[in-house]
Formats: structure tokens, C-alpha cells, sequence
């Protein structure tokens, strides 16, 4: 079976490489092309497995995305990838990519020593923003900004979309300085809203929303949307989970 859907890449000792494994061609394509864009002059590889990964070895690899494909973060599959990933290239990150946004299994995967869990939910942008946050030393983990102090109750009733919102704003009152409104931009900046998206939502004008956003991009010394996402899943990760119990 061929280790890749695609044609074999030229593994280089001085170029800089990004693994992707997983099952499904799609998904793993789908992922190598959107960073081919982001990373232009890397490699990258991509496997169907951890058996194939001595495919990689004498490449410079600065991050390896593996799909976590409905496993338990605990699982003995799960695990052994991770020995056979750390065996090799010890020094590379590594983030899960996941079909779910569950908290408690980010949190599992905090814990373990992943480095960011990217789900299919995601905004491009966002996704980009964590991507960049990795490489860059840092963690990313936005199913945590929203989790509340006192842990999440998956048997209980499910969340109104306001409740988890109210969640959302006191993490990021918490993360920084900023007003209420600010904080329920921030929400949405999250989801991937545009700005004409936000202010229907929070029944705003679109100068009103680009003003806040200015003066969130001010309070990050920010330039842009994305670098606010980047900066403040920083924050949040240094201020609240980088640590977890």
C-alpha cells in the first residue's frame, strides 16, 4: 500500500517539513494543499500511517498533524502512534486533528503533551492562526477558552447558545482587559464571523463593530483578525491551561 495519496515529495535535510497521517485521503489532502498555500517553500508529507514514517527520516520535521479519527485520546492506538512519532523525531510538535470540539478530550490531550487540536469546526483563518502558534513555540487549544471553572457536566442538559457565550465572555474578561462588548466580539471573532456576520448577531452597526475591533486589535498590539485570534488563544493558554490539574 502506498504510504501517500499523492506523488512522492522530495525529502531535503535543510527543508523545513510538515507530516500529516491519516486514514482518509481526503482529510489529508485537503490539509497538506491549504498549508502548501500558508507554507510556501516547506515539504510536507503525508502518510496513511505511523509505519510509514521512516519515510520522513533525515527531513528538518517542524510539526506533525495525526488525525485522531474517532479514537479515545487514551487509547492504545492512539498511543502507540505517539511512541512511534516521539521515537523518530522527538523534537517536533505534535496536534490531533478531530471531528469533535469536546473540551474534555482537548484537555486529555493538553495533558499528554499535544500540542494543538485543530477540529474540523474550525474557521481556515483561525485554524492558520493555531498552525502559526505552534510552529511559533505555543500552544493551541481553543475548545478551552470556553470551558467554565467548574468543569463541564457532559450528562447534563445541553447548553443554550447564550449560556455558552456567557461562558465565552467571562474567559476572555478573565484573558484581558475588556468590556462586555468587546468580549462578545471576541466570541464570534472565534467562530470565524465576518464583521457583517457580528453585527447582525449582536444587533450592532458595522462601524460600531470595527471600532471594537480596533480597540481589541490596540489591547493585543495586534494588526489583523488573525493575529488577534493568535494572541489571545496565547493568553489564554499561558493564563489558564498551561498548567492543567
Amino acid at each position: 500500500m502506498s504510504a501517500s495519496s499523492g506523488p512522492r515529495r522530495r525529502v531535503g535535510r535543510n527543508t523545513l517539513t510538515v507530516i500529516v497521517i491519516g486514514n482518509s485521503t481526503l482529510a489529508r489532502t485537503t490539509v497538506v494543499k491549504l498549508l502548501e498555500r500558508e507554507l510556501a517553500g516547506w515539504n510536507f508529507i503525508d502518510l496513511v500511517s505511523t509505519e510509514s514514517l521512516d519515510r520522513a527520516l533525515g527531513a528538518e520535521v517542524r510539526l506533525i498533524a495525526l488525525d485522531l479519527a474517532g479514537r479515545a485520546v487514551e487509547s492504545a492506538s492512539l498511543r502507540d502512534d505517539l511512541a512511534a512519532i516521539a521515537a523518530r523525531f522527538p523534537d517536533a510538535p505534535i496536534t490531533l486533528l478531530s471531528g469533535t470540539d469536546d473540551a474534555i478530550i482537548a484537555r486529555q490531550a493538553l495533558k499528554m503533551g499535544i500540542r494543538g487540536f485543530f477540529s474540523t469546526s474550525l474557521a481556515v483563518d483561525i485554524a492558520l492562526a493555531g498552525l502559526r502558534l505552534v510552529l511559533a513555540g505555543g500552544t493551541f487549544f481553543p475548545q478551552l477558552l470556553g470551558v467554565v471553572t467548574n468543569g463541564s457536566n457532559e450528562h447534563g442538559p445541553a447548553r443554550s447558545e447564550a449560556e455558552r457565550r456567557l461562558d465565552d465572555r467571562t474567559q476572555y474578561l478573565a484573558i484581558a482587559d475588556f468590556t462586555p462588548r468587546e468580549a462578545d466580539i471576541l466570541a464570534e471573532l472565534q467562530s470565524g464571523c465576518s464583521n457583517k456576520v457580528i453585527a447582525g448577531k449582536l444587533n450592532l452597526s458595522g462601524h460600531t463593530v470595527k471600532m471594537h475591533l480596533q480597540h481589541i486589535m490596540r489591547k493585543l498590539q495586534a494588526q489583523n483578525r488573525t493575529e488577534v485570534v493568535a494572541r489571545l488563544i496565547q493568553r489564554a493558554a499561558g493564563g489558564h491551561d498551561a498548567s492543567p490539574t
